[in-house]
């Protein structure tokens, strides 16, 4: 089950935890309220059978998917991709991962500008709303093998920050400002 948490501000490892001293948890729908950010649990071992996977691929219309596997022994130019996928950035289209295997962190900015720290671990699906800031990366497990979802066709371009004056960040900013109540969650 996915946990979340505000993250500290050191700058050590960031494969991690970065817990804040005392540590200071989120539930997930406070997650989602603030951020947009949904959360599914699947069954990994036959996702392809799974109720909420089927309804949410229909729902939303993702149609095309493939599979990533990132650790140093199979991801090409490694550090430097761990490099890239930890850059603050967002994205034009949702981003939808179902971990299958390994482990890894999700980092979100809420609407004070806190990083939140989100675990995701074999059947952990997340919904990364489009216009948020984010980063990815491994944690100290070095693995993780998930499924990655789209509509239509990838066009998987990450805009670093800033990115304010794009469509996609002032669409996301106005939902943030209304909890997120536009979404019907599957």
């Amino acid at each position: 089950m996915v946990k979340a948490w505000f993250m500290d501000n050191e700058t050590t490892d960031q494969r991690l935890e970065h817990h804040r001293n005392p540590p200071e948890f989120i539930e997930i729908d406070e997650l989602f309220k603030k951020t947009g950010v949904e959360y599914f649990l699947i069954d990994a071992d036959n996702y392809q059978n799974d109720k909420v996977l089927v309804d949410l691929r229909q729902k939303r219309n993702y149609t095309y998917e493939d599979e990533i596997t990132c650790s140093e022994k199979c991801l090409p130019d490694y550090a430097n991709k761990l490099k890239s996928f930890f850059t603050e950035h967002l994205h034009t289209d949702e981003e939808i991962r179902l971990v299958l295997d390994g482990s890894g962190y999700f980092d979100v900015r809420d609407d004070k500008e806190n990083w939140i720290r989100i675990a995701v671990s074999k059947g952990d699906l997340i919904i990364i709303p489009a216009g948020i800031y984010h980063r990815f990366t491994l944690d100290a497990n070095n693995y993780v093998k998930a499924k990655r979802y789209f509509v239509g066709e990838p066009v998987w371009l990450p805009y670093n920050r800033p990115a304010d004056d794009m469509d996609c960040r002032k669409e996301y900013l106005k939902h943030q400002s209304e909890a997120f109540a536009h979404l019907n969650k599957v």
